[in-house]
């Protein structure tokens, strides 16, 4: 599959997932970027905006398994990852796979669960693995997660431990539809008999992975390298941070960069592709200092701060 396949395949996908669901194209596009460039996404809106949907639907329309958690706060690692249970007929301990072993899993309301438990997935998250009692087992091949949590219900939550956030590729939100999207919800609620829309298969598992390893192919001027550089060490220096984007939020720019080129179509990276995804890819990344959380500042703002500033390349 080369870039202007795996362009044309993106736009089906994209198509299939928005005649489920209401939302922004572009919204769309930040979750299949977690897709194509082997991240994970997390969601934060409040309740029934579609975060279920979306994530019932990317797995659908990719041809791939899903797997769903509600996470509540009496939720155990066991709960996730799978455990031993003895077998009395062969007199032996067999593991169990959890609901981990999904191609695409849905950590539903993620932030209601303790640390502890939130943790379970970082291995899986970073390594494709869980290991149980010192076994380790590999999880299905592609392995993608969509996590939500609801911004406003905090009664119960614990936040999510900034190792946790680090892993997530991208953090986006639907927002509630416009006037006509609102409408248009109400059209194709009644054009079916169901209460949840269906969307149809687009891929298979093998074309799902052939379609991640597209970015690979994709080259980057050294102009751009250097570009996402600076970006990422002035979010460190600005004086309403805390805590900038780490080493591995510098690396998950360039691939999504390199992600969105080839929903583009493109076979290099353009500046705006590095604009495009600068938000969902790095504003989750800060810590902020007490005297901006105080005063309620937007990690959006800064990330938006820093895109104004740093000079961009003429590539």
């Amino acid at each position: 599959m080369d870039a202007t396949e795996a362009s044309e395949v993106s736009s089906q996908i994209l198509d299939e997932i928005g005649s489920a669901v209401i939302a922004d194209r572009g919204f769309f596009e930040t979750v299949l970027l977690g897709v194509v460039a082997k991240g994970h996404v997390l969601l934060e809106d409040v309740p029934g905006t579609g975060k279920t949907l979306t994530a019932r639907s990317v797995a659908t329309a990719l041809g791939l398994s899903f797997s769903r958690i509600q996470f509540t706060p009496d939720l155990l690692p066991a709960d996730i990852t799978g455990t031993h249970i003895f077998n009395e007929e062969s007199r032996s301990l067999e593991f169990t796979e959890g609901p981990v072993f999904a191609n695409v899993l849905l950590a539903d309301e993620i932030n209601r669960a303790p640390p502890k438990t939130q943790s379970a997935l970082l291995e899986a998250m970073e390594e494709g693995q869980v290991t149980v009692d010192g076994d380790t087992y590999e999880l299905p091949e592609p392995f993608f997660v969509i996590a939500t949590q609801n911004p406003v219900d905090m009664e119960g939550t614990f936040e999510l431990p900034e190792a946790q956030v680090d892993r997530f590729l991208a953090k986006t939100s639907l927002g509630y539809p416009d006037g006509e999207g609102e409408v248009e919800l109400l059209r194709r609620r009644a054009g079916r008999t169901t209460q949840s829309p269906t969307v149809e298969p687009v891929l298979d598992a093998e074309s799902v992975k052939e379609l991640r390893s597209v970015p690979e192919t994709v080259t980057v001027d050294d102009d751009l390298l250097q570009y996402m550089a600076d970006l990422v060490r002035a979010t460190r220096d600005d004086y309403r941070v805390d805590v900038g984007v780490s080493p591995r939020g510098t690396q998950r720019l360039f691939e999504a960069t390199r992600a969105m080129a080839t929903i583009a179509g493109r076979e290099y990276v353009a500046p705006d592709d590095i604009k495009r995804v600068a938000q969902p890819v790095l504003a989750h990344r800060l810590v902020l200092t007490p005297d901006a959380r105080v005063e309620q500042v937007d990690k959006g703002t800064v990330i938006q701060s820093v895109l104004d500033e740093v000079p961009v390349p003429t590539v």
